[in-house]
């Protein structure tokens, strides 16, 4: 697949499916094996939405869901897998035998009945399906006397967003997003460059290399499902095993091998002896990954909004100016170039604040309301764009913290071992379990910080909006059945 599809989501498709209302049943059941159709059901939150007593929206609970609330449940009990059976079944013969996962199944195919829309005998129900099943989900309808027909999207109407399934390293870093929240339907998706760079920023924090071939070890467990307990961690092994690589590579580049060994040579700097290099260099790299979070939101403002939204969002084009010119200044000035540098630097930033007010002027409605309003948002936006990039030094912080204690321990366990022949098993325990305190305590603050430095300061430039993620109508637990 081309990458660039690779960042889009699934294209939907909206589709009415339509069926002989002795047939509804039937076709509903076939809906829910094939699993790839969102039905356009009633809310939860919609006091005017249909339910499933009366077509009014204000009717009591449908018959299944009556006895499904008289079974007595235990206490922290899950809620039942619901399950269909292929003919209408006695719903008192289930309530006796307690059967709450047909009851369960009835009760929300009772929710998609009350919101079916029915002509004489005919039948129909609006939702969304991915572009590429409508096909094959049309034929499996065929048998039942149901058809499944393409219909233009509503204007105003978001359709719903299914990522695509690219590959085992997209499953692993999609939950980065997901935990965030879900990607509007026509937003990238940044599951792939954000996963890269949390392995880049927890690399930089838990740079050791001992510790990185650690958590490499710890990847491929994961890989062949070991511990078994841990199982379900598994989809994530290819991100475990990228920080890894990362904390191998910062290592190497610091020196560390479970603390300052001299087993590796330094090849960058170290990092207790060079801290002040060690902080710049983790706000330039802060400042590269938010010019790319301004990039890809730019991307996202032009696909919901055209070239002018793109332009003078400040989570766009006129944002990325801004970051870039203060940048450039800064470097500038600290670092004593030439004059010409530090001026275009306050040029480019300057014309990221004319855009950006720009923009914020034509949201706000103008007048001198809007100019206060605009001048306050701008201010917010240099300042937050300043606070976002010093908020980098946090990598080159906690990595001076990870390297502190482990020359603890390391100095510690050397200081033990000179005490002769006798001391060195206390030593060697000395090692073992001050690197496996300093492990676990660095794994907890470099994996949040990380998370940290990802949903505030990079993910608040890709997307401005939520959208909502594709529910298509499926049974968990499903099978067919007639219960007598």
């Amino acid at each position: 697949m081309p990458w660039p599809a690779a960042l889009t989501p699934v294209r939907m498709q909206r589709v009415a499916v339509v069926a002989p209302r002795a047939a509804l049943r039937g076709t509903l059941i076939r809906l829910a094996e094939a699993g790839c159709v969102e039905l356009d059901l009633p809310s939860a939150d919609d006091p005017d939405a249909p339910g499933p007593g009366r077509p009014d929206g204000h009717g009591p609970p449908g018959p299944a869901a009556r006895r499904l609330e008289r079974l007595p449940a235990p206490a922290g009990a899950p809620a039942p897998a619901a399950v269909l059976s292929a003919e209408p079944p006695d719903l008192d013969a289930l309530e006796r035998q307690g059967r709450a996962d047909l009851l369960a199944g009835e009760a929300r195919l009772e929710e998609v009945l009350a919101a079916a829309v029915g002509r004489g005998a005919v039948t129909a129900l609006a939702g969304w399906c991915p572009a590429a099943d409508v096909a094959a989900t049309a034929a499996r309808l065929a048998p039942a006397g149901a058809a499944l027909v393409p219909l233009p999207a509503p204007r105003g109407v978001e359709p719903p967003t299914q990522d695509r399934d690219t590959g085992a390293v997209h499953r692993s870093c999609a939950p980065l997003v997901r935990t965030y929240g879900t990607a509007p339907y026509a937003d990238l998706d940044p599951s792939l460059p954000a996963g890269a760079a949390y392995a880049v920023m927890f690399g930089v924090m838990f740079g050791d290399a001992g510790h990185g071939a650690l958590l490499l070890a710890a990847a491929l467990l994961l890989r062949r499902g070991r511990p078994r307990r841990l199982a379900r961690l598994r989809p994530l092994w290819p991100l475990v095993a990228g920080a890894g690589l990362v904390s191998v590579l910062a290592g190497a580049a610091y020196g560390e091998f479970f603390g300052p060994t001299g087993v590796l040579p330094v090849l960058w700097l170290d990092p207790l002896a060079e801290p002040v290099r060690l902080l710049a260099a983790a706000v330039g790299l802060g400042c590269a990954l938010l010019l790319l979070a301004h990039v890809g939101g730019a991307v996202n403002r032009w696909r919901e909004g055209g070239a002018a939204r793109a332009l003078y969002a400040v989570s766009g084009v006129a944002g990325g100016l801004l970051l870039l010119g203060l940048a450039v200044l800064a470097a500038g000035v600290l670092l004593r170039l030439p004059a010409a540098l530090a001026w275009a630097g306050a040029a480019t930033a300057a014309a990221g604040a004319c855009l950006a007010a720009a923009g914020l002027s034509a949201a706000s409605g103008g007048g001198p309301g809007g100019a206060a309003q605009t001048g306050l948002q701008l201010f917010e936006a240099v300042l937050r764009t300043a606070a976002n990039t010093v908020s980098f030094a946090r990598l080159a912080a906690f990595g001076l913290t990870h390297a502190a204690l482990g020359a603890v321990v390391w100095h510690a366990a050397a200081a033990q071992a000179r005490g002769g022949p006798a001391a060195l098993p206390a030593a060697v325990l000395l090692l073992v379990l001050g690197n496996a305190l300093a492990l676990a305590l660095e794994l907890l603050v470099a994996g949040v910080q990380a998370l940290r430095l990802e949903f505030h300061e990079l993910f608040s430039r890709v997307f401005e909006a939520q959208g909502r993620p594709f529910r298509p109508w499926r049974l968990p637990g499903q099978r067919m059945e007639v219960t007598p």
